[in-house]
């Protein structure tokens, strides 16, 4: 669910995202006996390809702004650097919550 949840979010960049992540979604369904499969593990890898390649994901240039947006719990935390102009994901750094954090990934504990 986490990945699909992630995913979904750049799905606008993928084409044909819906029916490459149909059989991962039905996984999700509460009537539905959750079973990993070979072909499932197939559809994760590709999707994973598709998002962290290009022309979705490119290189920084120095000459344009960023903006780092995080997302954090008391069991993981993430973040996204991206284009300030275009609105392109360039990196996804997932990590655990227990590493050191500067100001933008602390957790708000109140």
């Amino acid at each position: 669910r986490s990945f699909l949840g992630l995913a979904g979010y750049y799905k606008r960049f993928v084409q044909g995202f819906s029916s490459i992540s149909s059989p991962l979604t039905k996984l999700t369904q509460k009537i539905v006996k959750f079973q990993w499969s070979e072909a499932c593990e197939k559809i994760f890898q590709e999707l994973k390809k598709m998002l962290t390649t290009a022309p979705v994901l490119t290189l920084p240039e120095g000459t344009q702004g960023f903006v780092v947006y995080c997302d954090a719990s008391r069991v993981d935390l993430g973040c996204v650097l991206m284009r300030m102009d275009f609105g392109m994901s360039i990196l996804y750094h997932p990590g655990k919550a227990n590493v050191v954090a500067d100001a933008l990934s602390r957790l708000s504990m109140g």
